[in-house]
């Protein structure tokens, strides 16, 4: 996609974005958007999307779905303009999560969004906070990230192995890096503002981020580089027996602790503009 009105030449055209498809666009309604990734996630993107609709979301920010190539039929375009959806994105291109991510926000970017806020398309996130993220987005938040460990938060269903890794190797590990004192660096319910996303020294569009760096980059960035972050209590509610992941086996574990080293040593920074 060409650079709009909304973003410079100059600096778009240095963007290393994955090839979409614009399935659905129904234009910008709103200064801020939700971006949801998906990938097959059946059942539980379709409740998502109703919880939403419940809570009114769409009235208060665009709905923007980036799918990285579902098979399962979940995303047929009539029923997602029922609950609200005005655009879907499908990715064509190369990558996984942070691909999607690249997508989703260039897009954004492009059609003039003040902020974004990405939920996961799983369903395991209360998107009730969707307005909190939104209102500290507009009170001059830079960085918004959902924590089922502050106070009032709620975690249902974690499983053991991965609470006590966020708890005592993610999250600690970014807290020392950045400055930040963040409880839970490990999910996608997140907001970011342009200001931040538009950022030379953060260039977040970059091929480097193509599975789940750049979740833990941009923790580990922003605060570096003095833009305001927040922690808000959320719900991330797992169903019983079941973990809805794309992180699975002994190797995805391994590669999520090799990109949070990466990323705590500054593997993933931009280098220097002159």
């Amino acid at each position: 996609m060409n650079a709009s009105k909304y973003t410079s030449q100059v600096d778009r055209e240095n963007w290393q974005v994955p090839a979409i498809e614009i399935a659905l666009w129904l234009g910008k309604e709103h200064r801020y958007c939700v971006v949801i990734p998906v990938i097959n996630e059946g059942e539980r993107i379709k409740s998502l999307l109703e919880r939403m609709e419940n809570k009114e979301i769409s009235s208060a920010a665009d709905i923007i779905i980036v799918d990285g190539g579902s098979t399962d039929g979940s995303l047929e375009i009539e029923l997602l303009q029922q609950v609200g959806v005005r655009g879907l994105i499908v990715k064509t291109g190369p990558g996984k999560l942070s691909a999607q991510l690249r997508c989703a926000y260039s897009f954004a970017l492009d059609q003039g969004y003040e902020g974004i806020v990405t939920i996961d398309g799983n369903d395991k996130d209360d998107p009730e906070a969707i307005l909190q993220f939104i209102d500290a987005l507009e009170s001059g938040i830079d960085f918004v990230q959902a924590s089922r460990f502050l106070p009032d938060g709620v975690a249902v269903n974690t499983p053991k192995s991965r609470d006590l890794a966020i708890r005592y190797i993610h999250a600690p590990c970014l807290r020392l890096a950045s400055g930040f004192k963040w409880t839970d660096t490990t999910q996608g319910f997140r907001a970011y503002s342009r200001r931040m996303l538009l950022d030379p020294n953060i260039a977040p569009f970059r091929d480097v981020f193509s599975t789940y760096e750049l979740l833990a980059y941009l923790s580990y960035r922003a605060p570096k580089l003095g833009y305001i972050c927040k922690e808000l209590p959320t719900v991330r509610r797992y169903p019983a027996g079941e973990v809805p992941t794309k992180i699975s086996g002994i190797k995805g574990n391994i590669n999520i602790f090799k990109v949070l080293i990466k990323s705590c040593w500054g593997g993933y920074n931009p280098k220097a503009r002159y």
